[in-house]
């Protein structure tokens, strides 16, 4: 059996340099921006306790990538993505710089924590297209999947260290150190983007300007049925799951009477459920299809999030949390797989664009709004019974979108050029 032959393992992608400096670089970045989630969060609670003051750090960290996500894939598309993954890194470290100081000197608002979170994700929304679209460009088609496998356990990784060590820092040493964490994590990846030799791409098709590139984008979407099926399951998903993010804090805090430790651990649980799903989801995938799988997800997070507004337990709360990060993981890995190999190189960057402004960005910052305003009324358990209720319900109104096998798609550029 030749090399070419031999199956591709879980972990073989990280025997490629630059993938496994990337990956290394990156998930000690998503530590960085899980522990300034938790000090973000923690400190809105103590700002201001109203459920939608909360919940609208979450619309303003998504909210900017819901309103770039197009522009800033169009422009990975046509442009270096190294140099632009470079000046996004040094504006995300630059506002990082500015909220330390700031809650440093117990200047903080919440217009500022708002403002700010914002404009932190002004620099995510520019540069999540250009890493999208840079993993199929370090490996080969068949290690695709690996790839996207191990860079949903990183993200995971990253889940189960960041939060636990955002609260112990917040704990200890005060909630600007989160902040001054998150700065130093993109120094890293600018060290290892400094190093990395982005080879110039190399085209046959003629070269784009920005505005068609972005109508080109839209277009693709438009007819690409295998992508829109992702979009319509990602959307009906994101909206209801988006209440436990959205909640969390207070979830921690108001529901189960904790600290800041207590959210870190709470969230660190998440993380460690996506982990283990993470090892599960190979063998759950040679019994299951991706249908199924997705189904079972939804079904599990909606238990756990109607569980989690009923029994206001720590111990159960965070086991219940541990189930979530299994659904999260299945949920995530093989809606973001079928988007991937739904779509060719050429207008990559831009229909993931696309397909995560529905799904991160549209999604989580129209429900972080609505889960909070509706928790405001009507308190957050009842908004947690029907968050898990809408789940079920999206569930049976889009299951007739198929994401069937897609190893066979034909992605020439012809496919779909207009």
């Amino acid at each position: 059996m030749t090399s070419k032959d031999k199956p591709t393992s879980a972990w073989s992608p990280l025997s490629l340099p630059v993938f496994r400096a990337l990956w290394i670089a990156t998930v000690f970045s998503n530590i960085g921006t899980w522990v300034h989630d938790v000090g973000a969060g923690w400190l809105m609670t103590s700002l201001s306790p109203s459920p939608l003051m909360v919940s609208l750090v979450q619309t303003a960290g998504t909210l900017p990538m819901f309103i770039l996500a197009l522009p800033a894939g169009a422009l990975s598309d046509i442009v270096d993505r190294r140099k632009l993954l470079i000046y996004s890194q040094y504006w995300m470290l630059m506002i990082a710089i500015i909220l330390g100081i700031l809650t440093f000197l117990e200047m903080v608002t919440v217009g500022s924590l708002l403002a700010l979170t914002f404009c932190m994700s002004l620099g995510a929304a520019m540069s999540l297209p250009a890493w999208s679209a840079v993993t199929p460009e370090l490996v080969d088609r068949k290690e695709l999947p690996a790839a996207l496998a191990l860079n949903s356990m990183g993200i995971n990784v990253s889940r189960a260290i960041g939060p636990a060590l955002g609260g112990i820092l917040i704990s200890i040493y005060g909630t600007h150190w989160a902040f001054f964490f998150n700065a130093l994590s993109f120094l890293s990846v600018l060290i290892i983007l400094y190093r990395w030799e982005h080879p110039k791409k190399e085209s046959n098709l003629p070269a784009e300007r920005f505005l068609s590139a972005m109508r080109l984008g839209i277009r693709f979407t438009q007819n690409s049925p295998e992508l829109k099926s992702v979009i319509y399951r990602t959307a009906a998903f994101i909206i209801p799951a988006s209440a436990l993010w959205a909640l969390l804090p207070l979830i921690a805090k108001e529901l189960l009477q904790g600290s800041s430790t207590d959210y870190g651990i709470l969230l660190t649980f998440i993380g460690s459920g996506a982990v283990f799903g993470a090892t599960l989801l190979p063998r759950l995938k040679k019994r299951f299809s991706v249908d199924s799988l997705v189904a079972g997800g939804i079904v599990l997070l909606a238990g756990v999030i109607a569980l989690t507004g009923y029994i206001h337990n720590f111990i159960f709360v965070c086991f219940a949390m541990f189930l979530g990060g299994i659904a999260w993981l299945a949920l995530l890995s093989n809606l973001n797989l079928a988007a991937q190999i739904s779509v060719p190189s050429w207008v990559r960057a831009r229909a993931m664009a696309i397909y995560f402004m529905l799904f991160f960005f549209g999604g989580m910052a129209g429900g972080s709004l609505l889960w909070g305003a509706l928790a405001n009324i009507i308190g957050i358990s009842n908004t947690l019974y029907i968050a898990g209720a809408s789940l079920i319900c999206g569930l049976f109104l889009t299951r007739s979108y198929s994401m069937a096998d897609r190893e066979g798609l034909n992605l020439s550029p012809s496919l779909h050029w207009p």
